[in-house]
């Protein structure tokens, strides 16, 4: 764990390399369940593992492009802004993702207990 600034608070959650191409990884915090996904092309995103539709596990669904589809009733969900795509609407929390010689680090300093 590092400190960055007093508004970022940046811990070590794990590798690149521990998440699937194309799939997902969940993350446990004190404030809940984070889902790390990685896309084809090694972008590495993190939500809230909890659809915003019926709480359903994002990790549990389909990556495809820079999308997750929940695997409960198929909303589709932006990895970057964790926006329902159309028709759905509603948004699941975002949370911040740096890169560091292959370690994947959260910012947790903005996570509050839903």
């Amino acid at each position: 764990m590092t400190t960055e600034t007093l508004t970022n608070y940046w811990v070590a959650v794990g590798q690149v390399e521990d998440i699937p191409r194309q799939g997902a990884r969940v993350v446990a915090t004190p404030m809940g369940d984070v889902a790390l996904f990685r896309t084809l092309r090694d972008e590495v995103f993190a939500l809230d593992d909890r659809c915003p539709h019926k709480g359903g596990p994002l990790s549990a669904g389909i990556v495809h492009g820079r999308s997750v589809t929940c695997p409960l009733h198929n909303w589709v969900i932006d990895l970057a802004s964790g926006e329902a795509l159309a028709p759905d609407r509603g948004c699941v929390r975002r949370i911040p993702v740096r890169i560091e010689h292959g370690g994947v680090l959260l910012d947790l300093s903005g996570r509050r207990r839903s």
